[in-house]
């Protein structure tokens, strides 16, 4: 008992998540997934991905 204003409020946080547009900036992202600080002008390497490319999973026989 007493679980529905905490339900109430969990479902509201999930709308706004669901329907509100959130501009992502992409850039900041990587920078702190890179740990780049210094390089904030910087734009993310197009050649990038390929050096992963490497880890991907063999393919299935």
């Amino acid at each position: 008992m007493g679980r529905g204003r905490a339900k109430a409020k969990q479902t509201k946080v999930a709308r706004d998540l669901k329907y509100q547009t959130h501009d992502t900036d992409f850039g900041a992202l990587a920078r702190e997934l890179h740990g780049d600080e210094g390089k904030a002008s910087e734009s993310v390497d197009v050649e990038e991905p390929d050096r992963w490319s490497d880890f991907s999973a063999p393919p299935r026989d």
